[in-house]
């Protein structure tokens, strides 16, 4: 119906009405309508043109055609061109392998951390029967009746890593065997074998076990630690609290690698390379595994801090450094190393009144005091003196006792020539010396 022939309509249903309201309504009618405001006429033109049967019969198959035709150059792409070399065929990677590229450009490792619970379980299966739990058998002398017997003074656990010959190597921590007149050792079926120190070092804090292989059930199988990143999936396994937990498997992850931290031992201060983790490690885990998620032993679960407010951090020695004092156990006994034969005290920990007897200021906290020098030693045959004052070594400024052996310990060898720099009562010098092995004094 065009506007006008609805304007005759709406002329004939309001002569039903009054005069003036027919007037007002017509007046209304034909302002509205007589001329049609622009976008109405151009919607009118729009809607006939989408009226038109043809174009509407065009436009489908048009649309049919093109949608097939790109569904089928798309397959001829995907499915083709890697046939025929054009484009390089899609690689599937699993969740646990490392990513590397091919170009020239520096490779990039990528490491997972998608590792399903089917893994873990598989991962602690495989590992758990060569974790056992060391227990530090010492002689007790009872202070009434002076008799003495024989009393478990703690306990721990290690890591069989080698069978052969009907015999099984265990490494664990030197602190939870030290002491020791008897080992026992604990295995994952139950059975307790007594076991010997083959050798320790308490520098490391490692040491090695040997026992009878008969009813061992499995070797762990070291992984390098060198690879390790952080977040990298780990578990930690071990007998926290003794063997009423034993094989406690916690799970975390690398917090970082390449650590130091200062520890006290039988044999002085030394500071000690470590893995740090938030896998939770428990009195009783020290000497435990610290596994990858493919069931490699990566390092030795030795300490963790203990304070109000802290949670979380844990320390295993890696492996990089394991296997090399195992080595040297295995071989020795123990690990030789250069010696000097002297006592040392930092200048840190020395009270102002003994720095200026010293020549030193009450602000100086670098250094090394010499306390004792033995009789026929290296030191002795060098020429020097308790209240010495050692400051550098080969160059190098050394603060503390630690930095002094990590030093000697890590970058020289029995035989070697050292050049030491040395406060005597105020004045430097230089006092060349050659590094003798323990024991051979004289």
């Amino acid at each position: 119906m065009e506007p006008r022939d609805y304007e005759k309509e709406q002329e004939k249903y309001n002569g039903h009405h009054n005069d003036e309201m027919s007037e007002r309504n017509e007046q209304t009618q034909s302002h509205r309508y007589e001329e049609p405001p622009e976008h109405y006429s151009q919607y009118r033109t729009e809607q006939k043109r989408e009226e038109k049967p043809r174009a509407k019969k065009r436009f489908l198959p048009f649309l049919a055609s093109s949608v097939t035709g790109a569904i089928l150059g798309g397959g001829i792409v995907l499915y083709g061109a890697p046939q025929l070399g054009l484009i390089d065929a899609p690689q599937t990677n699993t969740g646990s392998e490392q990513t590397t590229s091919t170009s020239d450009a520096p490779a990039a490792t990528t490491v997972s951390t998608n590792v399903s619970q089917g893994d873990l379980v598989s991962v602690v299966d495989k590992v758990s029967p060569a974790v056992v739990g060391v227990n530090n058998i010492q002689q007790r002398t009872n202070p009434f009746s002076g008799d003495t017997q024989s009393a478990e003074s703690g306990t721990g656990s290690g890591v069989i890593f080698k069978k052969e010959n009907n015999k099984a190597y265990i490494v664990t921590n030197n602190h939870v065997i030290e002491g020791a007149s008897q080992v026992e050792v604990t295995l994952s079926n139950g059975k307790k074998e007594a076991a010997k120190i083959v050798g320790a070092d308490p520098l490391t804090d490692l040491a090695v076990l040997e026992m009878a292989g008969k009813n061992v059930e499995a070797v762990a199988e070291f992984g390098d630690s060198k690879t390790l990143v952080a977040g990298e999936p780990v578990l930690a396994i071990g007998n926290p609290l003794g063997e009423q937990f034993s094989r406690t498997v916690t799970q975390g992850i690398i917090s970082g690698t390449e650590r130091t931290v200062p520890i006290t031992t039988s044999a002085g201060e030394w500071n000690l390379d470590v893995i740090q983790t938030d896998a939770a490690i428990n009195p009783g885990n020290s000497g435990g595994a610290l596994i990858n998620a493919a069931g490699q032993v990566i390092g030795i679960n030795s300490l963790k801090i203990s304070e109000d407010g802290v949670e979380g951090i844990g320390f295993a020695i890696p492996t990089a450094d394991v296997q090399p004092i195992i080595e040297k156990l295995m071989t020795d006994g123990k690990v030789n190393r250069p010696y000097m034969g002297i006592g040392l005290q930092d200048v840190a920990e020395l009270p102002s009144y003994v720095k200026n007897e010293l020549g030193l200021t009450d602000d100086t906290t670098d250094g090394i005091v010499v306390t004792t020098v033995e009789p026929f030693s290296a030191a002795a045959d060098a020429g020097l003196q308790s209240k010495d004052v050692i400051t550098g070594v080969d160059g190098k400024e050394v603060q503390t006792s630690s930095d002094l052996r990590k030093y000697l310990y890590t970058k020289r060898e029995v035989g070697d020539k050292i050049t030491m720099d040395v406060y005597r009562n105020g004045k430097k010098m230089s006092v060349k010396l050659t590094l003798l092995a323990q024991g051979n004094n004289g």
